[in-house]
């Protein structure tokens, strides 16, 4: 199927910024242990890779390769890790919406509204409370 280059920038920026969060999110579970909500959210990162690199492969272009894996160091503690998750998903989240008004193609969009909304709905009330708990405030 067709698509025009501002989707497919759209869609290789997207793509990327998951790539990173992935890895990450498995640099601090490599750093210290198997900790929510880092397990959970490495799950639903891979699975929004998936669902970028469906439409790479729908609309027939190669998607770029992860250049982040094993390349990201895991903060020092815990509650930084936490910190910078909350920062992460509130960028995501901008960007997406940066994203979303660069394309036009409904499935694109449809794809990409939704990662928005995991992001916000339930990565970022997660990791919020993950800096909570960390640095034991209310």
């Amino acid at each position: 199927m067709p698509v025009d280059q501002k989707t497919i920038d759209a869609l290789r920026e997207a793509i990327d910024e998951e790539y990173r969060s992935r890895a990450t999110y498995r640099s601090v579970i490599d750093a210290f242990g198997p900790v929510r909500p880092f397990v959970n959210i490495l799950e639903a990162e891979t699975r929004h890779a998936d669902a970028l690199l469906s439409l790479f492969e729908c609309f027939g272009v190669e998607p770029p390769q992860d250049k982040w894996a094993g390349k990201v160091r895991a903060p020092t503690t815990l509650v930084e890790a936490c910190r910078a998750a909350v920062e992460g998903e509130i960028e995501n989240a901008a960007m997406y919406d940066r994203l979303l008004n660069q394309i036009s193609d409904p499935e694109a969009r449809k794809v990409m509204q939704r990662l928005r909304e995991a992001s916000q709905e339930r990565h970022l009330p997660a990791f919020r409370r993950c800096l909570q708990r960390e640095t034991g405030a209310d």
